[in-house]
């Protein structure tokens, strides 16, 4: 019960498909594993932390070499500072103006890459990158733009920086992307500040980097998973369906013999369920089958005491002689028991095997239940004069069983054995245990049973009785229904020889026996 609630637990996963459900298994960690290209946003935003406060510094300690030095050597500066640092530096003086700039002094320590002249992989990392600014929510960054009229006030952070008399820091996008970081900073006390530009394309790069292996590692991930993943889905889909087809089949009736796969190659719980299936569905189909002879062998034994009994009905009112009618109306009163009693061996035959799917087993002594019954029958008279042997040997024969139901094989064993046996030879009933099996055997001293007729003894309805019992005491389902209530306790009933070479016949109920 508890897996079924557990099961019912879990209905929404009914609505999917399993191929669905096996791809969102495998899916759902690469999709977690992707989000990490976001994190890297995080990641950018760390350096350009760090480099901010480089660039603080960096133009701090420049503008402080700048204070004291003349003109010439703030210009020889200015180069040898922008060369070994691949930035840009300019130098305004106190109304604004620029009058000393890196790049016009010497050559140009960097260039902005161009994207029209770039290779595509680097328009989809572009691409890329405004995706995830989209997504994360990242503030949109100005482009750098050079402005017209070469003075401060066309720069902010230098407005800021001869303002508030400290070094200010400005984040702009070059053309291709990558951020250009401008650091102002005053100069000594006349007014006059220093602007540094750097284009930090390492930062773009390195996320860049990190970015597309991630993205090319989930990709070839991604499509590895699937595969495997629809492979995995046909693995087990593939089967699921023959079975599902054979089993709507095996409904539907349309073909008697409906071969169900079994699936012997495959070792796992796809072939176990492939082999439960066929052995559930070969073990209906023998009940079916065993209902329909059943059927058939219930009209067939029923309707010869009918036809005496109508015959014998119909024939009363015609018949004047008291004796004659005194005969008839005995057949007819035979005829009733005997319809009464093969009503009640069906009736029993058919719900052994539903009683003993719901019977609770309980600890016996199958050697004192014997015994109990042997007395019971002499103290009612029911061995007609023949004597009973018993014995038992090992220790207790302690099985799990329903004790109701044993007592009736019991019953039936003996009562074939006494209709067998004559009068003066004894029946010999002895129980032995050796630990792993208990068995119970009943020998008599009839006439026996030929060995190509003891497995036809337990079918429903033989019944080969002695010659001085009157006919019609027995509905020939006595041996049957003993053996159907042996095998619903895991054990067995057979019919053999004396092993002594004497005439009669030893009939043996074996049980499993209780460690």
């Amino acid at each position: 019960m508890a897996e079924i609630r557990s099961a019912d637990r879990l209905s929404w996963s009914g609505k999917l498909s399993l191929t669905s459900r096996i791809l969102a298994v495998n899916i759902l960690p690469l999709a977690l594993l992707g989000g990490g290209i976001f994190y890297l946003d995080s990641y950018r935003k760390q350096l350009l932390s760090e480099r901010y406060k480089l660039a603080r510094i960096e133009a701090q300690i420049t503008a402080e070499a700048l204070a004291g030095a003349t003109r010439e050597r703030q210009e020889a500066l200015l180069v040898q500072i922008g060369k070994e640092q691949h930035m840009r530096l300019r130098m305004f003086d106190a109304e604004g103006r620029l009058w000393a700039d890196s790049f016009a002094l010497d050559e140009p320590s960097f260039t902005f890459s161009d994207p029209v002249a770039e290779p595509w992989d680097e328009d989809f990392a572009r691409i890329l990158d405004r995706a995830v600014d989209t997504i994360v929510g990242a503030e949109p960054i100005p482009d750098y733009i050079e402005p017209e009229e070469a003075n401060a006030d066309s720069w902010p952070e230098l407005a800021r920086a001869r303002q508030e008399g400290f070094s200010q820091i400005q984040l702009r996008d070059a053309p291709d992307g990558s951020p250009v970081i401008n650091a102002a900073a005053p100069v000594g006390l006349r007014g006059a500040t220093l602007l540094t530009t750097r284009n930090a394309v390492d930062i773009t790069e390195s996320v860049r980097s990190a970015r597309s292996t991630l993205g090319i590692a989930v990709l070839l991930t991604l499509g590895a998973s699937i595969l495997l993943s629809l492979f995995l889905a046909r693995t087990i889909i593939a089967p699921l369906r023959l079975l599902a087809s054979a089993a709507v089949r095996v409904r539907q009736g349309r073909e008697r013999d409906v071969e169900v796969p079994r699936l012997p190659e495959r070792r796992d719980e796809i072939g176990l369920l492939a082999r439960a299936v066929s052995d559930m569905t070969g073990a209906l189909r023998h009940r079916i089958d065993a209902v329909e002879s059943f059927a058939a062998d219930v009209a067939h034994e029923i309707k010869n005491p009918l036809a005496s009994l109508r015959s014998a009905i119909e024939s009363l009112p015609r018949v004047e002689d008291s004796e004659l009618r005194r005969k008839l109306i005995d057949i007819a009163t035979h005829d009733v028991r005997r319809i009464d009693r093969l009503v009640t061996e069906i009736s029993e035959a058919s719900r052994i095997d539903a009683e003993m799917s719901r019977a609770t087993l309980e600890r016996i002594d199958l050697a004192q239940l014997v015994q109990a019954i042997i007395g019971s029958r002499e103290a009612r008279a029911e061995n007609q004069d023949r004597s009973i042997a018993f014995s038992a040997s090992g220790w207790a024969a302690n099985i799990m069983g329903n004790a109701q139901r044993l007592e009736r094989v019991v019953e039936n064993l003996l009562d074939n054995a006494v209709s067998f046996s004559p009068p003066d030879a004894p029946i010999e009933v002895h129980v032995d245990n050796d630990g792993e099996r208990v068995t119970l055997t009943v020998t008599d001293s009839g006439p026996g049973i030929p060995e190509d007729s003891r497995e036809k003894v337990f079918r429903r309805f033989h019944s080969v009785r002695p010659e001085s019992e009157d006919f019609g005491n027995h509905s020939g389902l006595g041996l049957a229904i003993a053996r159907t209530i042996a095998e619903a306790h895991d054990g067995a009933l057979t019919a053999d020889a004396r092993p002594d070479g004497k005439s009669g016949a030893i009939l043996k109920l074996d049980l499993p026996a209780l460690r």
